[in-house]
């Protein structure tokens, strides 16, 4: 974006790719939970980093959580959070 531009970007999902991020992210932490894992602490780390190695292969959750991208991830985070 050129500097100075006082446009804002928007950006939205639609339902469809919301519904689509949620499933997702309880397969990940479901499979995270069946290995052992705090699946809190590897989601933060999956999201600070992007490197999926935070996430466990166990039920395909590493290909899961690389088919939806991390700003999908926070969208929905942040508005499951402040919508409560």
């Amino acid at each position: 974006m050129p500097q100075g531009s006082d446009k804002t970007v928007s950006f939205k999902l639609d339902r469809e790719s919301e519904e689509k991020v949620r499933a997702i992210l309880q397969e990940v932490y479901q499979a995270l939970a069946e290995k052992g894992y705090n699946p809190i602490n590897q989601l933060v780390g999956y999201m600070i980093s992007g490197d999926p190695a935070y996430i466990t292969s166990h039920n395909e959750a590493r290909h899961l959580i690389c088919k939806i991208e991390r700003d999908e991830v926070l969208e929905v985070l942040l508005k499951s959070y402040l919508q409560k």
